[in-house]
């Protein structure tokens, strides 16, 4: 398992303020002991190949790897010129997730907003439309889409169409693609959706691809009944705070003996940094040590059920050690 991190505490400042350059955060997040960095569409000043692969030699001059690009298309826009464009970008990030992470590198692809009088069937619909419409490319390039169970941009007006699991769960069992399209699991996005996080885990172990951690925690007094609103999710209310990872309700050694189990042996970014960046180090030290518990201390980037997928498709492996036999 390799570790990478992502600027959640610093995301305004890259994004929104631009008081922080992207390789600004490379030399930050450099003095972590951790393998790579999972960096977001939205902190990129440009997007000429010299800028991408200015990124690209930053990071590997701290021997970081670039293996996840996060990405936030509105696939559900009641719009069609919209929609397309949101498609023509996607396309965009997926070369550009190739030249910054090579091959096996992933994209992530969401549903869209819940934009009202957007039925379920046909946000469905359109989602797997726009998926499949971008594999060709995917598979071209040997970039994987990775579909996270997701609650909201922090740039968009609605929620997430496919926050709850039910619906996540429709997008993905629709599309067949096992090499060039999976799950990007997050356990927090999970509890915020309403559901037990280990519980979804086991609906989609299968499908996983990449993971993101972080750890929510309950304000004192709160309780999860009284966060839930009449759809059955929580949202990001105020009284569910970001901490340190294992230190929230996530129940962390039930989800890595899950992905042990089932031969994950991959990259997990964390997001995290909220309160502080000594908070992002407390969560890469707890999963230090979870490696050497629960994955016998490998760094190796090795997912069982994907490489088994390449493999009957004839394409050659990505894992950078031995499979762990599923147990």
């Amino acid at each position: 398992m390799r570790i990478s991190v992502f600027p959640k505490g610093e995301l305004d400042a890259l994004t929104v303020q631009r008081t922080m350059s992207v390789f600004e955060w490379i030399d930050q997040a450099g003095t972590l002991p951790i393998e790579g960095l999972e960096l977001y569409s939205g902190m990129f000043s440009e997007t000429s190949d010299q800028y991408l692969d200015d990124i690209a030699g930053a990071a590997g001059a701290l021997g970081l790897a670039l293996p996840m690009l996060c990405v936030s298309p509105d696939f559900t826009h009641p719009d069609a010129d919209v929609r397309r464009r949101e498609f023509d970008r996607h396309q965009d990030l997926i070369r550009m997730t190739h030249r910054l992470g090579g091959p096996g590198a992933s994209t992530r692809v969401l549903s869209g907003q819940a934009h009202p009088d957007v039925s379920r069937e046909q946000g469905v619909a359109w989602t797997v439309e726009a998926i499949e419409g971008l594999l060709p490319l995917a598979r071209e390039l040997d970039i994987v889409l990775a579909m996270e169970n997701h609650y909201k941009d922090g740039f968009w007006q609605y929620p997430e169409f496919a926050q709850q699991g039910e619906v996540f769960r429709q997008i993905v069992d629709s599309i067949d693609d096992r090499v060039h399209f999976g799950v990007q699991y997050d356990p927090s996005n999970a509890i915020v959706a309403g559901d037990d996080s280990a519980d979804f885990l086991d609906t989609v172990i299968d499908r996983v691809v990449t993971m993101q951690a972080s750890d929510r925690s309950l304000a004192a007094g709160a309780a999860l009944d009284d966060l839930r609103q009449s759809n059955g999710t929580l949202g990001y209310s105020p009284l569910l705070q970001h901490g340190v990872i294992g230190q929230g309700l996530n129940d962390y050694p039930r989800i890595f003996g899950t992905l042990a189990a089932a031969g994950y042996d991959g990259w997990i970014s964390i997001e995290d940094g909220v309160n502080g960046f000594d908070e992002m180090r407390a969560s890469v030290e707890y999963l230090r040590v979870a490696r050497d518990t629960w994955f016998g201390g490998s760094t190796a980037v090795a997912v069982a059920t994907h490489e088994h997928a390449r493999l009957a498709a004839g394409l050659p492996s990505l894992a950078l050690g031995p499979l762990a036999a599923p147990k």
